[in-house]
């Protein structure tokens, strides 16, 4: 494969190839679509994670097809594009594109049993989980949405009035900043745009790192 040409911008066409896939999700729009996916979404893409490889790692890019093996949706295409960057064990840096623009985030995803164990034993210590505690709340000072998946109740074997209880609750924890339709998005500037939200983040990988 050829080396990806210069990040300029993900075109407004990216955009509106979401917003009509949104409206026909079917294997008949894709069919006569798939150019202006290629084109719009794809390439740009690939473009923007190889200019981000040298100081972050290679990316993933994820296909646009669904597992629809076991969902009740059949829809058959993702309504997003997405690219990840692993530097852990789940665990890494993110960028997206879809209908409601473009997103990055920084986190860990879908933790099996020991992963998790390891990271609600850090949020009890007294040292390691006040420094995550400031982490965050310096990031969503700066305008970061916290998110991830949560258990409604204590996870078993953790003290209920912990004071942190309300991270031991988290199963996968993220931080992300939406850029949406800014008009830079089309632009070259969004590179620097996503290499200064994933520095930004870095404390908070390298903190899930040593776990």
């Amino acid at each position: 494969m050829s080396e990806p040409a210069p990040f300029t911008g993900f075109p407004e066409a990216a955009l509106d190839f979401y917003d009509d896939l949104e409206v026909d999700n079917t294997k008949s729009f894709w069919a006569d679509h798939k150019h202006i996916w290629e084109l719009a979404v794809r390439d740009p893409m690939r473009a923007l994670t190889a200019a981000l490889a040298p100081e972050f790692g290679e990316a993933k890019i994820f296909r646009p097809y669904r597992d629809v093996r076991f969902a009740k949706d059949k829809t058959p295409y993702k309504s997003h594009q997405g690219a990840f960057v692993a530097v852990g064990p789940r665990t890494g840096w993110y960028v997206q594109i879809g209908a409601p623009g473009v997103r990055t985030s920084t986190g860990f995803y879908d933790a099996d049993a020991e992963h998790l164990r390891r990271f609600r034993d850090a949020v009890v210590d007294d040292r390691r989980g006040t420094e995550l505690e400031q982490l965050l709340a310096e990031l969503e000072g700066d305008g970061w949405v916290r998110g991830g998946d949560r258990l409604k109740t204590s996870p078993r074997g953790y003290d209920a009035d912990h004071p942190r209880i309300d991270l031991l609750r988290h199963r996968s924890l993220s931080v992300s900043r939406e850029h949406g339709f800014a008009p830079y998005v089309h632009t070259a500037e969004l590179l620097d745009r996503v290499r200064d939200d994933w520095r930004a983040t870095r404390p908070l990988v390298e903190w899930l790192t040593r776990l």
